[in-house]
């Protein structure tokens, strides 16, 4: 049988593209040369698609662009779906493919843009859609639905980027009263820890607001908790699982992007706790993933008190798939080895695609 065509798609215009390049190159050596035909689509930090290229090698050269790279575009027909060149010319294959493995985090690659895009060109695809992705990415909106679910949150406050600028000590005295220090402050539609300040007294507010609106026009202001950092990845469509916790212990005050991906923070899996309190966290794992109708993949982050009480923190519909990441550690140590796990993602996506897309 001849192999599917899985096509990887990375970089990004969000400030997450460098973790894309990286995460893109684990699932590349991951998937199975054996079963599947790998080909590529590297998008710029301005948004230029290019056909073939390596994620190692971009990042190496820092995503520099050479004379001898193909711009691409997809071309939107759900009857002959595939990329062409910009130039006119053809690619191999005439750009066909069977799949989209998206490796993209942040805007414009999880929050569900790029999956309208797929949707429009009528192409199966690994994780969730234009809903799941939104909701997964807007932290504001995130937080409602968790509320709407019943789920356990902290409390926060929602404040916009006109308000920052134009009115910083309303939102101050709106923090001073609702809030407490130590607080979270994080742009409302990034990942990866990318844009957040733990802020311990007042006087450092304003710089951490300043920071967060650089990323984003929202932005999340949240109740600090002393708890353990806990995270559970889930697979599925409709009937989803979740692995066993795992705990971070971060190398620096709070998980940050250098703690992720740079610094030497320690992952324990499974994490310490007692069974009952795991089976809440699956349970709640798996209403998160539904309450934002999530597709395929996802990991969801805890914050558990030393007694042991959970809030829900987050999901992200499309974590971190580099050698270190907590989602395929998870799902190691829940039985799944990695490249069945990007088997079984694959599998999910054509499904999904396929439940979608029945003509009678």
């Amino acid at each position: 049988m001849p192999k599917m065509k899985v096509l990887v798609i990375f970089g990004g215009e969000s400030g997450e593209h460098e973790v894309s390049l990286v995460s893109a190159a684990s699932v590349i050596q991951a998937l199975d040369k054996e079963k599947y035909e790998i080909l590529t689509v590297g998008i710029t930090k301005k948004g230029q698609w290019y056909w073939g290229i390596d994620p190692q090698t971009w990042k190496l050269n820092n995503g520099t662009v050479s004379s001898h790279d193909v711009q691409v575009t997809l071309v939107t027909d759900p009857a002959n779906p595939r990329f062409i060149p910009v130039s006119g010319n053809t690619l191999p294959g005439d750009g066909k493919f069977d799949l989209i493995f998206p490796v993209l985090h942040g805007p414009k690659g999880e929050d569900g843009t790029i999956q309208g895009l797929f949707e429009i060109a009528g192409v199966p695809y690994v994780g969730s859609g234009v809903l799941g992705g939104a909701l997964g990415m807007d932290k504001d909106r995130m937080k409602a639905v968790f509320a709407q679910a019943g789920l356990p949150i902290v409390p926060h406050i929602t404040v916009l980027k006109n308000q920052i600028d134009n009115d910083p000590d309303s939102i101050r005295t709106k923090v001073m009263t609702e809030l407490s220090f130590p607080v979270f402050v994080k742009p409302a539609n990034l990942g990866s820890s990318v844009g957040i300040t733990k802020v311990s007294r007042e006087s450092d507010l304003g710089q951490a607001l300043k920071l967060a609106a650089a990323y984003d026009d929202k932005v999340v202001i949240e109740q600090g908790v002393k708890a353990r950092e806990i995270e559970l990845a889930v697979l599925g469509n409709e009937t989803p699982q979740a692995t066993v916790p795992g705990e971070i212990i971060p190398c620096k005050e709070f998980y940050d992007y250098e703690a992720k991906y740079i610094d030497d923070s320690k992952l324990i899996i499974p994490a310490q706790l007692n069974k009952k309190t795991v089976n809440k966290l699956q349970e709640y794992a798996v209403t998160v993933f539904q309450a934002v109708d999530a597709s395929g993949l996802g990991r969801v982050d805890f914050f558990v008190t030393d007694t042991e009480e959970i809030f829900v923190n987050e999901i992200n519909t499309l974590p971190g798939f580099t050698n270190i990441s907590m989602y395929p550690k998870l799902w190691e140590a829940t039985g799944v080895s990695y490249p069945e796990l990007l088997n079984r993602l694959i599998r999910l996506g054509l499904e999904r695609f396929h439940r979608l897309n029945v003509t009678d």
